[in-house]
């Protein structure tokens, strides 16, 4: 934190304000990743709802509470006009469509895992993420591979390698929300939205596919919005907020430091998640996932590391070259 906000404390010409700024937006987006690591409690509460049904409530209310709030603060014609400039782009117009079925995917894997007793999983698949991402990156972008990030990423692989030989399977759970979010990321790069709009843009797209399943839920009798008494009904209705929320934090504080920090403190979330699902809810943490773990760990510190000493590398040829 301190190497942050060195040599900007006394600097003129508002360099107080961007300490300030910086401040801010590191305890916005800390506030941000504990929000989505205490995810898993309020999801367990919706355990007795089948996961399509929750996915279904969450792309309804997301919309509806996203839209809603857009237009309070009057940025409905700058949503539409995010619409058409998308229309007129036919390719960014369905890539975002692929994005938004990939983030549904992920909300299906996520709440599918919580509701069945996989929340460490859950991290397992956080945890790996941001390894996958950048070997897509590499591969779809042609970004460079330091050396580090390629021993982190096959030190990430040999800790699923073990998993997947002690579970018998596949951790398909954790591997289809790590590689749905990192498609999804890479689609959302390639593609520049505000966070708020963005997601309202997203959820409109399997809006109509989510109310149409309500309808067949309806039809078949085996729905729970509206059955199964008031406390279902408000934990439905707020799987919108719990959506939401985090989002916009997350527009508002990530701005505010550099992508560095924000990569060391996504790491935030799926540590809680590992330690609610261990300490909470007693899924078994033994020691084959102890190893497995340790291999993820160890990537992740050297795949950190090598990024943060990048970015300061970075701010040291800059200084240089103001000076």
């Amino acid at each position: 934190m301190r190497l942050l906000f060195r040599n900007t404390k006394y600097n003129k010409n508002g360099a107080r304000c961007r300490v300030i700024d910086s401040k801010k937006g590191v305890l916005v987006i800390i506030l941000t990743y504990t929000l989505w690591g205490f995810m898993p409690i309020f999801w367990k509460q919706l355990a007795h709802v089948p996961a399509d049904e929750v996915l279904a409530a969450r792309i309804i209310w997301s919309f509806i509470l996203t839209l809603g709030f857009i237009l309070l603060i009057n940025g409905g014609r700058q949503l539409w006009l995010d619409l058409k400039s998308l229309w007129a782009a036919k390719k960014k117009f369905f890539l975002l469509m692929l994005a938004s079925f990939l983030i549904s995917a992920n909300w299906f894997f996520y709440v599918y895992a919580v509701s069945h007793d996989r929340i460490v999983e859950t991290s397992l698949g956080y945890y790996i993420n941001p390894l996958i991402s950048m070997l897509l990156g590499a591969i779809f972008l042609k970004e460079k591979l330091s050396p580090a990030v390629k021993v982190a990423f096959l030190l990430a692989a040999t800790g699923v390698l073990i998993l997947t030989f002690s579970f018998g399977s596949l951790p398909w759970l954790a591997l289809g929300m790590a590689f749905s979010f990192a498609f999804y990321g890479l689609i959302k790069k390639t593609i520049r939205l505000d966070a708020l709009r963005g997601l309202a843009i997203e959820t409109l797209f399997v809006f109509p596919l989510a109310i149409g399943y309500y309808f067949y839920l309806f039809s078949i009798d085996r729905v729970s919005f509206l059955q199964m008494g008031l406390s279902t009904d408000s934990l439905l209705l707020a799987s919108g907020l719990i959506t939401a929320f985090p989002l916009l934090l997350f527009a508002i504080g990530a701005p505010l430091i550099p992508m560095y920090m924000i990569g060391f403190l996504q790491y935030i979330a799926p540590s809680l998640m590992l330690l609610i699902g261990v300490f909470i809810y007693g899924e078994a943490f033994d020691v084959i996932k102890i190893i497995s773990f340790s291999l993820i760990w160890s990537a992740l510190i050297l795949f950190t590391s090598s990024k943060f000493l990048e970015a300061r590398g970075v701010r040291r040829a800059n200084r240089k070259v103001s000076v």
